[in-house]
């Protein structure tokens, strides 16, 4: 069992930000870091706050390296794409020249980058560089020739 001293300041700063923290996880581990501080044996906290003890003593751990300050720190682990070692390249390319289709757009970052990905992620990458699809539409009356060019003056 980890030992562990709480001043009542250090009590009262877990009571509170265990309700009022904005993230829902550093709540959970100031909820768990107060039953402690109530000195609940381990099996009690567990159940009462629905981890493991694992996680309960990885709870302590950071508190005791850190403090409070330690609890409230979120790490997401967060991929990045390897498109994005290309992304100037990439966007100056297909802003200068848009592709038609998303898998004219794999095809020429393939060309860039050497990197194949899907037409989803393509996709994906290609809106998240603030690029988009879109839509076309068919030339209409195409045996009418006016007609088709009131169209292209018009769109």
């Amino acid at each position: 069992m980890l030992k562990l001293k709480f001043t009542e300041a250090e009590k009262q700063a877990l009571h509170q930000e265990r309700f009022n923290h904005p993230h829902p996880r550093v709540q959970k581990r100031m909820e768990v870091l107060w039953l402690k501080s109530q000195e609940l044996p381990h099996w009690q906290i567990c159940q009462l706050a629905q981890v493991s003890e694992n996680t309960l003593r990885a709870y302590c751990r950071d508190y005791k390296a850190g403090g409070i300050e330690k609890l409230k720190e979120i790490h997401f682990r967060r991929p990045q794409s390897e498109l994005v070692a290309y992304l100037d390249t990439i966007e100056a390319e297909l802003r200068v020249h848009p592709p038609a289709t998303i898998n004219e757009a794999v095809e020429r970052i393939e060309t860039l980058t050497g990197i194949r990905r899907s037409p989803t992620q393509v996709r994906v990458f290609l809106k998240s560089i603030g690029m988009r699809c879109l839509k076309v539409g068919s030339v209409p009356a195409k045996a009418d020739i006016e007609v088709q060019e009131n169209y292209k003056k018009k769109f």
